[in-house]
């Protein structure tokens, strides 16, 4: 059992074995499946006799070339039966936000936005960045996060966590050395993703993504506020394992997009690729308003296991005491609506992207996104977030960590003795 009180494992809620191991079941792979995805049989793909022998360029871009090529064609076929077909019922949809559809950007709005909010202040971007040290003696997740307009550099934020697996004194010997090999023992080895690693997950996701928001709510000054990813993340609706870090980071959220309402998030990589699809039928300058983010996080927050365990946390919502279970399924219910999930395409040469607005603003917001990310026309992203992730890498990079880290294990006699393989490999 999670000690504290959540069993979310990066990315996957815990479940019963038998309920694990009837998924395993129903995910497996039919000869069918993998020939309608791959377009070769499993054991024409097993037998190495018909792999190629050595590198044969020739051959390797001709195929490469023909398989895109006949990519693109598909994907152009289906974004005409999209427009004609998907498009006319996004609006009818069951849970559709208010003003949900597909629209052209105003051209005449995005100059003024240009003039009248981005290039004089009125939005400010937060980004973040971690840097991890990981050695055997100890672990240091080091957390920065910049906020900035076009105005220039508005603030930069860091955190430093050092974890040592034992750091009791006194005692009996042997109970602590037993104590240190037991909790080793439930770690991943160094500088390796271990699922198991409960704190780790804490330190790389969870306070990360809590700082990012609470900077931009608590330290941004500008009427508008533009962030990077989805305003509610996984890590943050399950608290990395955390249920105080999920109480605090969903309060923060609460205040966002029912106090100040005027944001707009983001998102680089997003995981729906129906979303992207509809997207990618987009022309340059147009936009989808097309759910809620009610309809995105349904699922986490059932399937998620929320124990009734204690708390640090006020669990006070609007001074009625809530359990944890009660306070996730309030913000789901109450909040989640309110935030609108749609998809714009800035440019012609640039992919679609998906960014989360209030219901109430989502029109505007998803201007704004539009006038940054026209700046960039082989991204179509926002300028913005990438200013701030700049001014994060700069000011937090790599030596800001390496350095006194290396000095200082010099200085304790033990240079090398911690470095693990890849670490000294060019030493």
């Amino acid at each position: 059992m999670d000690s504290n009180g959540l069993d979310a494992l990066d990315g996957t809620p815990m479940i019963a074995e038998q309920t694990r191991e009837t998924a395993a079941t129903e995910d497996q792979i039919t000869p069918d499946e993998f020939r309608d995805g791959f377009g070769e049989d499993l054991q024409q793909a097993l037998d190495v006799d018909t792999w190629d022998e050595g590198e044969d360029l020739a051959a390797i871009y001709r195929r490469i070339e023909r398989e895109v090529r006949e990519a693109a064609q598909d994907e152009a076929t289906h974004r005409e039966q999209i427009r004609r077909v998907v498009f006319p019922q996004l609006g009818r949809a069951a849970g559709a936000p208010p003003g949900s559809g597909v629209y052209a950007a105003d051209a005449g709005l995005l100059q003024r936005i240009h003039r009248g909010i981005l290039f004089n202040g009125g939005i400010e971007a937060c980004d973040g960045t971690l840097l991890t040290h990981d050695s055997l003696p100890l672990t240091i997740f080091q957390v920065g996060v910049g906020l900035v307009s076009y105005q220039g550099n508005q603030g930069t934020w860091s955190h430093r966590l050092f974890r040592r697996d034992l750091r009791v004194a006194g005692g009996d010997p042997v109970a602590r050395m037993m104590e240190l090999l037991e909790r080793r023992e439930r770690r991943g080895g160094i500088e390796q993703p271990d699922r198991r690693d409960r704190l780790a997950r804490l330190a790389r996701r969870g306070i990360l993504s809590y700082a990012e928001r609470a900077i931009l709510l608590q330290r941004s000054i500008a009427p508008w506020r533009m962030g990077h990813g989805n305003p509610a993340p996984f890590e943050l609706l399950t608290g990395s394992g955390s249920l105080d870090l999920m109480i605090e980071a969903t309060r923060i959220i609460r205040e966002l997009v029912e106090g100040h309402q005027k944001f707009v998030f983001v998102a680089s990589e997003p995981s729906d690729r129906m979303l992207l699809t509809i997207g990618e039928a987009l022309r340059p300058l147009e936009f989808a308003i097309v759910s809620t983010l009610y309809d995105s996080i349904y699922g986490t927050v059932e399937q998620a296991h929320y124990r009734t365990q204690p708390v640090s946390s006020d669990t006070r919502w609007d001074g009625v005491r809530l359990s944890p279970p009660d306070w996730i399924r309030r913000f789901r219910d109450e909040v989640a609506p309110r935030v609108a999930v749609g998809i714009f395409r800035a440019t012609r040469l640039s992919p679609p992207q998906l960014f989360y607005a209030h219901v109430d603003h989502a029109d505007l917001a998803a201007h704004i996104a539009l006038a940054d990310s026209v700046l960039q026309e082989h991204r179509g992203f926002p300028l913005l977030i990438d200013l701030a992730d700049a001014v994060c890498s700069s000011v937090f990079g790599a030596d800001t960590l390496r350095g006194p880290v290396a000095t200082a294990y010099t200085d304790a006699g033990v240079p090398f003795r911690y470095l693990s393989e890849r670490q000294s490999r060019y030493l």
